[in-house]
């Protein structure tokens, strides 16, 4: 067990996003968390990441409990995070924004690198060879010196993963990564999460509303309606979950 909440809750003053939820990730596992808007989905990994402190419950984070986490302890502890909105440096290059995601594996002071010599010229080339590594991997070679903001939707979402990639996490929570894209790019980043899961042993947990996506590439799902959980199992033994027949599959998603 990787990442686990156990009996989590969290209250936004009168209002109780989630409300004694337990889940576990398992290594190099691709976890997914569905349920209707407004279920608790992206609080859960709001959580998992330090955005949120939960009123109860606990974190464990490689076996290491925690009753809340800061965000750059998530990052230092391996865990990478994309958001439902798009988050970049919209008048920076695509490499620039990449590059952005190593930031918290720079050793060198702000002196050195104004400076920019002795060990600061080393990193930077080091961390500008892991950045190539990732451009390749997501082959986004053509677009590495475009500014985000003149790219298309898919291409900025995919950036957005490869800034995260460069965090060199072992755990990637990605939020709702295929909202707002068409069927072509939709597969695009199906092949690329498959990728880094396959290739690079990277744990994932992916909040998704296309079942479709979620059934074809998911190990295990958790389901939440309204900061509860109701389901947790495989995409089959939840498919075939009355509970969340009702509360959810039997909704239409795009």
């Amino acid at each position: 067990m990787l990442l686990a909440l156990e009996n989590v809750s969290l209250k936004f003053g009168g209002v109780q996003a989630l409300n004694g939820v337990s889940f576990d990730v398992r290594d190099r596992e691709i976890r997914a968390l569905i349920g209707p808007n407004g279920a608790g989905k992206s609080s859960a990994l709001n959580i998992l990441n330090g955005f949120y402190k939960p009123t109860q419950g606990a974190i464990f984070v490689f076996g290491e409990q925690r009753k809340s986490m800061r965000p750059v302890d998530a990052a230092r502890a391996g865990i990478a995070r994309t958001f439902q909105n798009i988050a970049l440096f919209k008048g920076m290059s695509t490499l620039d924004n990449i590059m952005s995601g190593r930031l918290i594996k720079t050793r060198t002071g702000i002196f050195e690198h104004a400076l920019f010599w002795g060990r600061a010229v080393r990193e930077e080339l080091q961390h500008r060879e892991k950045v190539e590594e990732i451009i390749d991997f997501l082959e986004i070679e053509h677009i590495r010196r475009v500014p985000v903001g003149r790219l298309p939707y898919g291409l900025q979402k995919r950036v957005e993963l490869g800034r995260a990639l460069a965090l060199e996490p072992r755990i990637l929570l990605l939020d709702e990564p295929m909202a707002g894209m068409n069927l072509e790019e939709k597969q695009d980043m199906c092949r690329f999460i498959l990728d880094v899961n396959r290739e690079l042993g990277t744990t994932i947990v992916l909040i998704e509303h296309d079942m479709s996506v979620v059934m074809d590439i998911s190990d295990r799902v958790v389901v939440l309606e309204y900061g509860r959980k109701i389901a947790d199992g495989t995409p089959d033994e939840v498919k075939g979950n009355q509970a969340v027949i009702d509360a959810y599959l039997g909704q239409e998603h795009a």
